[in-house]
C-alpha cells in the first residue's frame, strides 16, 4: 500500500476510534458503514480510486438514496463498452433523394 493510501486509512481508522462514538446514534444507511467501506476501497484501490469510491459513497448517504447493503467492488468499476460505430442506432440517417 502506498504512503498516500496509508495516510488515509490511518485517518479513517482515526475517525473510527476518535470521533464515531461521540456521535449520538448510528447515522449510516449503509452496510457496511461510510467509514469502514472508505478504509476497505482505499485498502483494496488505492488512494486515488479508492479515495474517489469513499467520496462518492458519502455523497450517497442521503435522505434520497435507500441505502442497503453495497459493499466495495473487488474490481475498479468499468465503464459500460461504447456501441460499436458501425452499429445501425449510431449512423447518421441515410437521407433520400427525391
Amino acid at each position: 500500500m502506498s504512503a498516500p493510501a496509508r495516510t488515509l486509512v490511518r485517518l479513517v481508522r482515526w475517525y473510527q476510534r476518535d470521533l464515531s462514538p461521540r456521535k449520538p446514534a448510528p447515522t449510516c444507511r449503509f452496510t457496511p458503514s461510510c467509514s469502514q467501506y472508505a478504509a476497505e476501497a482505499v485498502e483494496r484501490h488505492g488512494a486515488l480510486k479508492g479515495g474517489w469510491l469513499a467520496t462518492w459513497r458519502v455523497v450517497r448517504c442521503n435522505p434520497l438514496v435507500p441505502g442497503g447493503f453495497d459493499p466495495v467492488p473487488e474490481e475498479w468499476p468499468r465503464r459500460h463498452p461504447s456501441p460499436d460505430s458501425s452499429s445501425p442506432s449510431r449512423r447518421p440517417p441515410s437521407r433520400k433523394s427525391p
